[in-house]
Order: structure tokens, then C-alpha cells, then sequence
């Protein structure tokens, strides 16, 4: 896969299919009284995303200040602790010193959940082009100076279902200046998780392909796997860990130094961690270490973290920070590349 295949795929992410508007028939009742027929579209980081027919856009509800919801739409729900439901939602008569509870109704099943325990929603539906959410964002800036150019490209998407989910991500950057070569970084990475019967653990994939100018790579490809574990998940936080064996094959620039392919196996360390402010910021992470099986001694981390902050409705503005480090590339070769970027992004879907 070269560089124009990574950007043929990300044009797949870059052109998502909005969920299926719907009749806005759901109640929810706010704690102060206050009672609104609106659409639910689903619930994350402790916000509650609605729409309403008299109000252009989503709007976003502290979670924490719903006392009632009631929707024929199906959803699936996750709580803290890791179970998950799927059904449509109602909301029985609960005494005022009584925490709300959330009813979820499925071909005769009802489970009862405590709100306070709910931290994630999602609509789903039969139709697969329908259960896609995500975010498309960029970043241009231009100096006239040094003739310098630099761009930011990306987007991510996630499919959700009961006990799986499907993820996918595109990031590519380009800097120029005048009387120098232009720096690229291409990379576009895959994944998916299903949960396993206990609690917060669930069994995963990873792969991701990478292309750097900086470090003289035309083409890195990792994949691996494992067994992973949510170790907190809550409506403020979101941290897991995946651990596991993995295959990484890299293919190097034409050099004076005849290298052109390596090869390793090695072990995945990978993990994420998210920190919400209701509807005004959030902060994600995730780190890949791997540590060569074949190649003792061998290390190579990669790391991106990205800051959003909320402007209006879906518009946000973000900073984010790559970084890919190997500490014992072939002569002649760097053995890292790190970067930052800020620009707009536009969230699809739930959001």
C-alpha cells in the first residue's frame, strides 16, 4: 500500500453517511420540571445529545440533570461497570429521594439501570450505513515570509454494535518551505474490539500503516492483537489498556545504505485514555509500545493526543501532537518524528 492508496481510504472516511433523521417523539423530562419532545441521538462523556424541530442543530443536556427519557428508538446502552443492553428506553415513576432509573425494553426483557451508572448511548438501527459516528477535522497555516506551508488533514470514524465496535482513522500532515524538500506523515489506522463475558474485558485487533519522510519510511504496516480491559469508564473519564503479540514490516527509502526491508515480531502495548468537561472540552490519548520479540533490545512508541474544544454545535477547535520513535533505526535513518497541529473539526453522527 503506497501513499496514494492511504489517501484513497481516508476520502472513504472523509465523505460519512449521516444517521436517518427520525420523528423528534421522544419526551425527556429535565430535573427542574421542565418537559421537551425532542430526538435522543445518544449519550457520551456525560452529555446527552437531542434535537429539536423549533432549533437548528444538536443540542447538548448535562446527563445529570435528566430526571426522564422515554424513546421507541432502539439504543445500545453501556454502563460503568461494562454491561451493555439494547433496547428502547423508558423511565418509571421514582420517589423524589430515590435515584432515577432508566428502563431498558427489548422483546419482553426489561433491565433496570440506576443513570448514574449509564455512561455511553448510541442509536442504532437494522440499516448498516445508519450506526456510523465520528469527526472530520483540518488545519492550514501559511507564512509568506519563508514561503512556508504547512496542512493538517484528518478524520475518524467508529461503528457500534451490542458487544463490538469497529474503529478507523486517517492523519496526514505536510510542511514546506522554500529551498527545502517537503515533510510528509501519512498514516491510517484500524481496529476493533468485542467484549468478553466478564465485566470490562474484551479481546481486540489493531493495525495501522504508516508512511514518514522524516524517518525514511515508505511503508510501515503493524498488526496485532490481545486481550484489553477498561479500567475506568465512567461520564468523566475512559482509560483501557491492550496487551498482546504483534508483526510489524517496514519497507525504507532508497538510501546509500542498502536497507530495505525489516521485519519483527514483536509484543503490543496499547493504550487509551479520555477526560471529558461536559460539552466544553475533552482530551484523548492513545500510545503503542512495541517491544521487538526478534530484535532484543529493539524498541519503537508511537503517541497522539488531541485537545477539542467546543465553539458551536458541531464545530470545534483542536490541538494535537504526533510522535513515532525507534531507538535503534538503520544507519543513516532518524529515529523519530514528532509534530503538532491545530485547526477546526466537525463531529458526524451521535455528535
Amino acid at each position: 500500500m503506497n501513499t496514494q492508496s492511504l489517501l484513497f481510504l481516508a476520502l472513504a472516511l472523509l465523505f460519512p453517511v449521516q444517521l436517518y433523521a427520525r420523528d423528534k417523539t421522544d419526551i425527556m423530562v429535565m430535573t427542574n420540571g421542565d418537559r421537551l419532545t425532542c430526538e435522543v441521538k445518544g449519550l457520551d462523556a456525560g452529555v446527552l445529545y437531542v434535537s429539536f424541530d423549533y432549533i437548528d442543530g444538536t443540542a447538548s443536556v448535562n446527563w445529570s440533570k435528566v430526571a426522564r427519557l422515554e424513546s421507541n428508538q432502539l439504543f445500545v446502552v453501556k454502563t460503568e461497570g461494562g454491561a451493555v443492553y439494547t433496547g428502547i428506553l423508558r423511565t418509571p415513576d421514582t420517589p423524589a429521594d430515590r435515584p432515577v432509573t432508566i428502563q431498558v425494553l427489548a422483546a419482553g426483557k426489561e433491565d433496570l439501570l440506576d443513570r448514574s451508572q449509564i455512561v455511553q448511548m448510541v442509536a442504532t438501527s437494522e440499516r448498516f450505513w445508519q450506526r456510523f459516528n465520528g469527526e472530520v477535522s483540518s488545519g492550514v497555516i501559511y507564512s509568506k515570509g519563508n514561503q512556508s506551508t504547512q496542512y493538517s488533514l484528518g478524520s475518524q470514524t467508529a461503528y457500534v454494535r451490542e458487544r463490538w465496535t469497529a474503529l478507523a482513522g486517517f492523519n496526514s500532515s505536510l510542511a514546506s518551505s522554500s529551498g527545502t524538500s517537503a515533510s510528509t506523515r501519512n498514516s491510517f489506522n484500524f481496529g476493533g474490539r468485542h467484549l468478553l463475558p466478564w465485566n470490562n474485558w474484551f479481546y481486540a485487533g489493531l493495525g495501522a500503516f504508516l508512511q514518514s519522510s522524516e524517518q525514511g519510511i515508505a511503508l510501515q504496516s503493524t498488526v496485532g492483537g490481545g486481550i484489553g480491559r477498561y479500567f475506568k469508564n465512567t461520564n468523566r473519564t475512559n482509560i483501557s489498556l491492550v496487551f498482546g503479540p504483534a508483526w510489524q514490516s517496514t519497507d525504507y527509502q532508497q538510501s546509500a545504505v542498502p536497507i530495505n526491508h525489516q521485519n519483527v515480531a514483536a509484543a503490543i502495548f496499547y493504550g487509551q485514555a479520555q477526560f471529558f468537561k461536559f460539552s466544553k472540552t475533552n482530551l484523548d490519548v492513545t500510545a503503542t509500545l512495541l517491544p521487538a520479540l526478534s530484535d532484543p533490545g529493539r524498541l519503537r512508541f508511537n503517541a497522539n493526543a488531541s485537545y477539542y474544544i467546543k465553539i458551536v454545535s458541531n464545530l470545534k477547535w483542536n490541538l494535537s501532537f504526533y510522535g513515532n520513535w525507534d531507538n535503534r533505526p538503520p544507519p543513516g535513518f532518524s529515529g523519530s518524528d514528532y509534530g503538532t497541529s491545530s485547526g477546526l473539526s466537525w463531529t458526524f453522527g451521535l455528535k
